[in-house]
């Protein structure tokens, strides 16, 4: 199915950009962050990403060709499946009719990873890999935010030259089932490296930064500020309250009227991040969750059932150590 291109010209950017302090709140609990016992390990790896597909976790992408490994929590046991056919990382995973979609990632090395120019999907039923629409070339990029309502999926922000340069604040959507690609309003800042969510029917652009290697600017450029993009007016805002630690490479998952932010890298610290952060249009604030056991990024994070888990990714800024562990949480703990 090849995608066809049409420009959303008729909706209007409107942008309210608001320059505040961060309110943040500290949680109130002693619960923390368990490292799962499992029976094996996962592959090691970094920019990947994870979702749930029925009752397991599919840990998917990252640098080099490492097989896709299917969690069990209920056995806490790991299952080593299919190969990409070439490299796939930098993405952020979803799940499209009992397929896991891959959209928006790069392949190749650092600096210049080229955007992958297809969708490709991979099936756990038959662990397989399938190339899927072409994504139009004059919108192609990686490090991209990504989520779906019904029968379509958003692409927001990325960065269209690997870690050199390119860093853009566009946002697409694509029709699963008619293939078609619209352009929407740009986002009013520019993101790669983060990944999105919904909640209330607004996609939450948290997180990331503006990749520019070109000018040795890989890791400093980190964003606070926070937009939002309401699917049923076509408009844009930026919040009041920033993000209150900047930094890439996170990792976003939603539950219920909430996003939580977790893990991450910046040129602050050595160290990956292991704040987690959780906003709700509720009240309008940023709130401090427990932090991870082990700081990481470019891993995967998912909700099952009531848990958070988050495997995988970088314990430092950049390409390593990888890690090959899985870490959980009761949600209700989060939202201490």
């Amino acid at each position: 199915m090849r995608a066809t291109l049409t420009l959303f010209s008729t909706l209007a950017l409107t942008s309210s950009v608001v320059f505040a302090d961060t309110a943040v709140s500290k949680p109130d609990t002693e619960e923390t962050w368990t490292v799962v016992d499992t029976t094996n390990t996962c592959t090691a790896r970094h920019e990947a990403s994870m979702v749930t597909l029925g009752d397991k976790l599919y840990l998917i992408g990252g640098r080099r060709k490492v097989p896709v490994n299917e969690y069990d929590p209920a056995t806490k046991t790991w299952k080593e499946m299919a190969k990409p056919p070439f490299q796939m990382h930098h993405f952020q995973a979803v799940v499209i009719d009992d397929k896991i979609a891959i959209i928006g990632a790069f392949t190749g090395g650092y600096p210049y990873e080229k955007p992958i120019p297809n969708v490709w999907y991979f099936d756990p039923k038959t662990n397989s890999w399938e190339e899927g629409a072409e994504i139009p070339a004059e919108r192609r990029r990686g490090a991209a935010g990504v989520v779906v309502d019904g029968d379509d999926v958003y692409v927001v922000g990325g960065i269209v030259n690997g870690h050199w340069d390119g860093f853009v604040p566009w946002l697409d959507r694509w029709n699963t089932k008619t293939g078609e690609w619209t352009v929407l309003p740009d986002a009013p800042n520019e993101r790669d490296h983060f990944q999105a969510g919904i909640i209330d029917n607004k996609i939450v652009a948290a997180g990331g930064r503006r990749t520019h290697a070109a000018v040795k600017q890989t890791f400093n450029r980190t964003i606070a500020e926070v937009d939002a993009f309401d699917i049923a007016s076509g408009e844009w805002t930026t919040l009041e309250h920033n993000l209150p630690t900047k930094r890439a490479g996170t990792m976003a998952a939603t539950y219920g009227d909430t996003i939580f932010i977790a893990g991450g890298e910046s040129g602050s610290q050595k160290e990956a991040h292991a704040e987690v952060e959780r906003f709700s249009f509720s009240d309008g604030e940023w709130h401090q969750c427990t932090p991870l056991a082990h700081g990481r990024h470019g891993g995967g994070m998912c909700v099952h059932g009531d848990d958070m888990f988050l495997a995988s990714g970088s314990g430092n800024r950049g390409g390593g150590p990888e890690l090959d562990t899985i870490e959980m949480i009761d949600i209700s703990d989060l939202l201490q």
